[in-house]
């Protein structure tokens, strides 16, 4: 047996491993994101669901009439109230 041998042997080897790997980590992966797709799809639900609501709030709040009454009660604070204690 010469060298050659030996290398081309080595070669399989280290082959067949990093075959067995890569296809384990596959495997790994899709249960992975088996497992995490309900939670991913609640996710976008919940995002979903959010942006309507903040949608809903800014049409009502700041595109109708009583939007003037908010900025009035922002108005009547004196400048710098809402970071008062941040700017010390």
């Amino acid at each position: 047996m010469s060298i050659e041998w030996f290398r081309d042997l080595a070669i399989v080897i280290l082959g067949l491993g990093v075959t067995i790997v890569v296809i384990s980590l596959g495997i790994l992966a899709w249960l992975l994101y088996r497992k995490l797709k309900p939670i991913l799809d609640s996710v976008k639900a919940t995002t979903k669901t959010v942006e309507k609501f903040s949608a809903t709030v800014e049409e009502e709040i700041y595109q109708q009439p009583c939007g003037r009454g908010v900025h009035a009660v922002f108005r009547l604070r004196p400048p710098g109230h809402l970071f008062a204690g941040r700017l010390r």
